[in-house]
């Protein structure tokens, strides 16, 4: 595969968003990816390690020409690492859509020299009409856990709170001083919640593991790869969220 007159690049993805975002678009170029690359199924590149411990002298050994990174996902110290040994790290922030759909350009355009792939602009579409929730007054106040033992939230300024937020539903920790803060159980009971909403990632919340926790309060589970993951999800998650909050009324 080439680009114009130039090699097309050969590209170690270390963000499971991002890997996704290139193999939907031209999976040739993946020449490494992470333990935690699900996306698409039956991916075959190598496996070079987790997001928070990848094997950089692997990485280095691959010579790739980009590094996909995330300023949230992966640490400084692995990507310092990386560039230290030649290497070019693009490195991604993304705290909400319209970010997320700006860096999906940046990484696929100008950062693997790809034309703007289709799906990009289905998953621009796909949220253009749905409406901002946020401060509505019918929207639902939530707590949004991520994990427990211990219990973590979402706080502020994050990419799935804006997504919430777009479908209605208000992060009862969004001012809070910390992305991701620590809250007892019992304080996030005594918040006032209309609903909480449990992911299947980075704690996989399920039926049976979760809901229990918050006697009366309804519960919605929901896609964490449509609620985290920036990428060819996003065409899909206003639907799949949507059926999820609405189902639990």
């Amino acid at each position: 595969m080439t680009t114009g007159q130039h090699r097309a690049p050969r590209v170690v993805s270390l963000v499971p968003s991002l890997t996704e975002a290139v193999a939907a678009t031209a999976p040739d170029l993946l020449v490494g990816v992470t333990d935690w690359c699900s996306h698409p199924a039956g991916l075959d590149a190598p496996r070079v390690g987790g997001t928070k411990n990848p094997d950089t002298a692997r990485i280095a050994a691959l010579a790739p020409d980009l590094v996909l990174a995330n300023e949230e996902e992966n640490r400084a110290p692995d990507l310092g690492a990386l560039r230290a040994a030649g290497l070019d790290v693009l490195v991604t922030e993304i705290r909400d859509l319209d970010q997320a759909l700006r860096e999906l350009e940046r990484v696929l355009v100008r950062g693997c020299r790809l034309p703007r792939p289709g799906w990009l602009d289905d998953a621009a579409d796909a949220w253009r009409d749905v409406r901002a929730g946020a401060g509505a007054a019918d929207a639902r106040g939530a707590v949004v856990p991520i994990w427990r033992r211990p219990w973590m939230v979402l706080g502020r300024d994050t990419f799935a709170g804006d997504l919430l937020a777009r479908l209605g539903v208000r992060n009862l920790y969004a001012d809070h001083a910390e992305r991701y803060p620590r809250v007892p159980a019992e304080e996030l009971n005594a918040r006032g919640a209309d609903l909480v909403v449990l992911p299947d990632e980075p704690y996989r919340f399920t039926a049976d593991d979760g809901p229990e926790a918050f006697p009366g309060l309804p519960s919605a589970l929901v896609s964490g790869r449509h609620l985290t993951w920036y990428g060819p999800s996003l065409a899909a998650a206003p639907a799949v969220l949507g059926a999820a909050l609405d189902a639990a009324r």
